[in-house]
Parts: C-alpha cells; sequence; structure tokens
C-alpha cells in the first residue's frame, strides 16, 4: 500500500543524523560570525559589505529555514514528538541570538544617505531592492538594541510558549462523540470534519460534543490568549504603533486604504449572505441556521471521495488552466510532499510550508473525504503553486505579506470549482454552487466576525485580562453582527476563538482579513483570466514571482488592479452575489 505520510528526507533523515547535527551545529556557530560580521562594518566600501550581507543572510536563512522546518512539521503529525519541540525551543533561541547584530546592522543601514543610488548600481543589490529598503523602512519601529534583544529572549518564555502550549494541548484534545447510539473517541479535526456530514443527528451530535470537549480546556487557552494579546498590545505601543492592527496592515505591507476599502464592501454584503444562510436553513427545516448545519451539504455530487480520486479530480482540474499547475499537483502526490489524514497527536486544519531551501513544499491536511476537503487540498496545492513559481528567486525574496499570501490557493480553488460547474447537472451545481457559498460565507462573514472579535477583544485586553465567559460573550456578539441574525440564537459557536490558532500567534495578529483579501482579489483575477485566456497565464505567474519584493498595493497594479478603490472589491463580491442569487433560484424550483 503506498505511503500515506509525507516525506521528510529531503530535509533530514531524523533528528540524530549526522547531517541534521552538522547543520545545527554550524547555525549555532553562525552566531558569533554574524556578530563578527557586523562589528568590522566598513563605511569606506559600502557597496562590498551590503553584498556580502545578503550573500551570509542568504546561506543562514537556508539552513536555518531546513533546520526549523524539519523540526516544525515533525511536530505538526506528533505533538508528543519530544525531540521536535526541543529543537523548536533551541532554534527559536537562536533566532534571537541574532537579534543584537541585526540591530546594529539595521540601524547602520538606515543612515545610508544614498542608498537608492548604491543598490542600482549592482547585480545582486539591485535583485534585494526592495528587502533592504523596507530594513530601513523598518527602522522607524525598531527600538534600542538593548530592548530588541531582551522582547526577543522574553519572546520565547512568553507568547512563543503560551503559542506551542495551545497548538500541543488541543491537538491531543480526544473527543467523545455519539454516533448512531455507540460513544466513539475520535481526535478533534476528525470531530469538527463531521460538521460535513450527510446525518443531521451526527453533526449535532458532533457540534455537540466539540463544544463540551472545550469546556475541558477553555481555561488554558483564555490564560493562552491573554497572555498573548496582552504582551502584543504592549509591543506595539512601544513600538510607535497607534494599535496592534496598524501594525498587522504594515507587516502586511498593505495600506489602510485598501483594508478600509475592503471592510467596507464585506459589511455591505452582509445582508446577501444572510439570504443564503435563512434559504440554507428553510432547506434544512430551520427558521435560522443553527452553527452546526453550516457546514450541511446540499444537493448531490456523490459528495464522498476517496484520496485517490481527489488527487485524480484536481490534476485534472488544474490542467484546465494549465499543464504546468497541473504537473506541479500531480508531483506534489506522487513525491509524498501531502500527510493528508487526521491521527492522534496530529494538529488539526490544514496548511502549506515552502521550502525555498530545497525547492518543494509540504502540505498537511486532515482528509475525510468531503467535497470541502478536496477544496481544502486544491487550496493547500495552490499556496505550493505559489512557492513553486518562487523556486528561482533569492530565498531571500520568497517572503510574500499575509494577504497575497492567500492569492495562488483560493485561485485554485475557483479553478476547480468552475472547472466542474461547466458538465454538472442541476442537482449537481445545487451542491457545487452551495460548497461555494459555505467556503466564500467562512472567508468573508466568518473571517469578518473573526476581525470585530480580535478588535474587540484588544479593545478589552487593554484594561484587563479577560475571563472565558467574556471572550464567549464578545465571539457571540461578533457572530451576531457578522451573520446578519440568521444563525439561531440556541446554536451558535462561542467558543471559535479556541479552534482558530491564527489568535495564538503574536507575530501575525488579525491574520484573518488576508483570507477575505485572497478570496476577493483572485476572484478579480478570475475575472481577467475569463478575459484574456491563455495570453493571462504568464501574467498570473509574474504577478506571484513579484510578491516577495513589492508592497501589496504595487503588486496589484502590476495587473491594473486599483485595491484602494471600493469598487473593485464590490466586483468581487457581487460574483458572489450572482451565486447566492443562483442557488436561491434552483433550489425553489
Amino acid at each position: 500500500m503506498k505511503n500515506r505520510s509525507w516525506s521528510l528526507k529531503e530535509l533530514y533523515a531524523s533528528f540524530d543524523s549526522q547531517v541534521f547535527k552538522e547543520d545545527f551545529q554550524a547555525l549555532e556557530k553562525s552566531v558569533d560570525a554574524y556578530n563578527a560580521f557586523v562589528e568590522s562594518l566598513n563605511y569606506d566600501d559600502t557597496k562590498k559589505f551590503l553584498k556580502e550581507y545578503i550573500i551570509f543572510n542568504k546561506i543562514n536563512t537556508i539552513r536555518f529555514e531546513k533546520l526549523f522546518a524539519f523540526s516544525n512539521l515533525t511536530f505538526s503529525v506528533d505533538t508528543s514528538n519530544k525531540n521536535a519541540l526541543k529543537y523548536m525551543d533551541k532554534l527559536k533561541k537562536i533566532q534571537s541570538d541574532f537579534t543584537s547584530a541585526d540591530v546594529r546592522f539595521e540601524k547602520w543601514l538606515s543612515s545610508i544617505d544614498d542608498l537608492e543610488g548604491i543598490l542600482i548600481s549592482d547585480e545582486i543589490l539591485s535583485e534585494h531592492k526592495y528587502l533592504l529598503n523596507r530594513i530601513k523602512i523598518k527602522q522607524q519601529y525598531k527600538l534600542s538594541e538593548k530592548e530588541e534583544i531582551l522582547l526577543s529572549k522574553l519572546r520565547q518564555t512568553g507568547s512563543s510558549s503560551w503559542s506551542t502550549l495551545q497548538d500541543k494541548v488541543l491537538s491531543q484534545l480526544e473527543v467523545t462523540v455519539d454516533i448512531d447510539g455507540k460513544k466513539e473517541i475520535m481526535p478533534l479535526p476528525a470531530v469538527r470534519n463531521l460538521a460535513y456530514k450527510d446525518d443531521a443527528k451526527i453533526r449535532k451530535s458532533a457540534y455537540n460534543a466539540e463544544l463540551a470537549a472545550y469546556e475541558q480546556m477553555d481555561t488554558v487557552s483564555a490564560s493562552a490568549l491573554n497572555s498573548i494579546k496582552g504582551e502584543v498590545l504592549e509591543v506595539s505601543e512601544l513600538r510607535g504603533f497607534e494599535s496592534p492592527l496598524d501594525e498587522s496592515i504594515f507587516k502586511s505591507r498593505l495600506s489602510r486604504k485598501a483594508l478600509d476599502a475592503m471592510l467596507s464592501a464585506m459589511k455591505d454584503s452582509l445582508d446577501d449572505f444572510g439570504d443564503y444562510f435563512l434559504r440554507k436553513a428553510e432547506l434544512l427545516g430551520h427558521d435560522q441556521l443553527p452553527f452546526y448545519d453550516l457546514f450541511a451539504p446540499i444537493g448531490d455530487i456523490g459528495t464522498e471521495f476517496t484520496y485517490d480520486e481527489a488527487q485524480e479530480f484536481i490534476v485534472e482540474k488544474f490542467n484546465t488552466f494549465s499543464n504546468e499547475l497541473g504537473d506541479y499537483a500531480e508531483n506534489a502526490f506522487n513525491q509524498d510532499w501531502i500527510d493528508p489524514f487526521p491521527k492522534k497527536g496530529k494538529r488539526g486544519g490544514a496548511f502549506c510550508y515552502n521550502l525555498q531551501s530545497i525547492k518543494e513544499s509540504r502540505i498537511l491536511s486532515n482528509f475525510t473525504g468531503s467535497l470541502s476537503d478536496v477544496m481544502t487540498l486544491a487550496h493547500e496545492l495552490g499556496h505550493g503553486y505559489h512557492g513553486y513559481t518562487l523556486k528561482e528567486e533569492s530565498i531571500l525574496n520568497s517572503d510574500y505579506p499575509m494577504p497575497l499570501a492567500e492569492t495562488a490557493s483560493i485561485f485554485c480553488e475557483t479553478i476547480v470549482k468552475n472547472a466542474i460547474l461547466k458538465d454538472a447537472t442541476k442537482e449537481e451545481k445545487i451542491a457545487i454552487i452551495e460548497s461555494s457559498l459555505q467556503d466564500s460565507s467562512q472567508v468573508i462573514v466568518d473571517i469578518y466576525s473573526r476581525f470585530l472579535f480580535e478588535s474587540s477583544l484588544f479593545n478589552k485586553r487593554k484594561e484587563y485580562a479577560l475571563s472565558v465567559d467574556e471572550m464567549k460573550a464578545l465571539m457571540l456578539d461578533a457572530q451576531r453582527e457578522a451573520y446578519s441574525n440568521s444563525l439561531s440564537e440556541e446554536a451558535m459557536h462561542p467558543y471559535m476563538w479556541m479552534c482558530k490558532p491564527h489568535y495564538y500567534s503574536a507575530g501575525f495578529n488579525f491574520y484573518n482579513y488576508p483570507y477575505a483579501f485572497g478570496l476577493l482579489f483572485a476572484l478579480g483575477l478570475y475575472n481577467i483570466y475569463l478575459a484574456e485566456g491563455d495570453a493571462f497565464i504568464e501574467k498570473y505567474n509574474e504577478l506571484l514571482r513579484l510578491t516577495g519584493k513589492e508592497d501589496v498595493v504595487e503588486v496589484t497594479k502590476s495587473i491594473g488592479i486599483d485595491i484602494e478603490s471600493k469598487s473593485f472589491w464590490e466586483g468581487s463580491l457581487n460574483q458572489v452575489k450572482d451565486q447566492i442569487n443562483e442557488f436561491i433560484i434552483l433550489t425553489n424550483k
């Protein structure tokens, strides 16, 4: 039987392998080498020094990525692995040890008067122009060398530890579910996936079991979240940001004008989504939609897929866009880049880890056979394809911002969805459109609720640490506003702040709006593809290659899109509104 776990041997054979040990020791030694390098700052030959910095940084980044990826990916599928945890902690500490030299280098770089002239005068420096200019811009939010070192070290026993604890406890949580009168013990991701089952009793039972399971650890999660958000507030203010949201926008390389335009368009669309939720509630025999039926399948498309069927399906649909995309996906499946199934100790959800150091990707999913699971695979393969387009770029130019991180993934979902709609029967159309609306409503409506919750959480956390009940109340208020009162009061989800890992990352606050950005930007791109056909493909690839080398507004302008205009976002949302209207018409017949 074919292996159904991902292969990490392309990184290292094991933690005990000679190559892993040698790379780890080399990284440890590079801290002193980097400090000595920065001490030798040569003001007389700025160009030479900057080139040496780029070369040194590339080597170090490749080494760190391989070591940390191997540890992190091992931990993701086995959160009880002590070696993985140990090396993740060690690597984070080594990373913090670079802080002192980083601060000194960045301060020196920001003092260079004619930086632009120097950068454009050399091929290597010109290639990394955006990176070096960005370092100079970020200097305005930097603290003193001692403060940066202290913060970096405190993070390891503060927010980073709280985040690891939350991930570990949640991934090891076992849930007892009543299925057809029998008690079954299942990992949390598998229980959450039961929300897509045809059987209404199973969906409701899984929902009740999930909420009951969260009660076992809600105090721990609330402590983790309070500690992380408290740290973020203090550090953000210390750096001179008006709020954690402003810091998030800056890190996202976005403009406030673009975010406000998108959020305004999203808010205007909530009543349209409310019509969809209420129609779905009616079809399922409710006045309002209970949370446990949000993902209930409507229509018939043979919603159960084997993993092999999912692979064949995705590759075939990707090929309708380009053979390059289809070949990438087929290679990812065949070369064991994917860890597909839920298992004890494995973290929930799905992600793609692009490995620029070896020009590959690794994808984690919790596949159980639903159409949504197939779309999730397509989504993560889109992330992988984004990494594939960057394979010839410098590793220092492969770090793209959060909003653009979701572009290729959602574009791939759109390819799959629209390709299968072409030949679908009426019943299949209902199922496909409804599944698509499920995803869109999560990315627009639920994401908006998460944005509202996180905004409220930060406002409250300025004053005091919130209790479990207060966090639950904030989440329910956010769901009422975002879902346009279409959710049943008796069956909402007060614990959504526990099951979404993005809340627990101190370095990526408000990691919610980038998903909405990704969906709506991808829909806008898809419209251009429909108009231009094959001529669009290379423009699309070039846009993805540009994502690590420009601010978001400039990247989107490269393909003729103005994201600071509300009308662009309204145009994308109108596509979703058309789907809602079509769904209502089809189901009324």
